[in-house]
């Protein structure tokens, strides 16, 4: 067995790095929470809500530097059929959010209406079809004279073909 390479490193540890700049203005110490985001929500909470930035108080100059930093507010992104929903969901996504980090890291949460960016999943392509299959499809459509049909019936006879090679594996 070949040991992979001491300078070998997988990429999820040079995540932060790369993103703290602009998280940190964001107001994120680390991405945690924007990748963790459907975990803490949910994932029907995270379709329709993306989370922008959290907003941390300023410490006055007196202030004891070891002291807990006040409750911040997370300015959360949702969709504005949504946002009443999520308003009367606040608490519970403040407690989740702050059972997540462990400390009570977040004290309220401001609703910014917009388009959340979704990340839809790729589909498997078409596993390819036998020549037999492919043969039963063209001698289906094979007394079909006009090219449109036809093509759209043979693209239809090839989907169903393959969508029943995958239910039988």
């Amino acid at each position: 067995m070949r040991r992979p390479s001491p300078l070998a490193r997988p990429l999820a540890e040079f995540l932060d790095v790369c993103l703290s700049p602009s998280l940190a203005a964001q107001g994120f110490a680390t991405s945690d929470i924007i990748m963790a985001w459907a975990d803490i929500v949910g994932e029907r909470l995270a379709a329709f809500t993306q989370p922008l930035k959290i907003e941390w108080k300023r410490k006055a100059p007196h202030a004891d530097p070891e002291a807990r930093p006040e409750p911040a507010t997370l300015v959360v992104r949702v969709e504005s059929a949504f946002a009443l929903e999520l308003q009367h969901m606040a608490p519970m996504v403040i407690d989740r959010v702050n059972t997540y980090y462990g400390w009570r890291c977040i004290g309220k949460i401001v609703l910014k209406q917009g388009p959340v960016r979704r990340i839809e999943p790729k589909k498997p392509p078409a596993p390819p079809i036998s020549p037999a299959d492919r043969a039963k499809v063209a001698s289906a459509i094979g007394g079909i004279e006009e090219d449109r049909l036809k093509d759209a019936l043979d693209r239809l006879g090839q989907a169903i073909v393959s969508s029943g090679s995958r239910t039988k594996a």
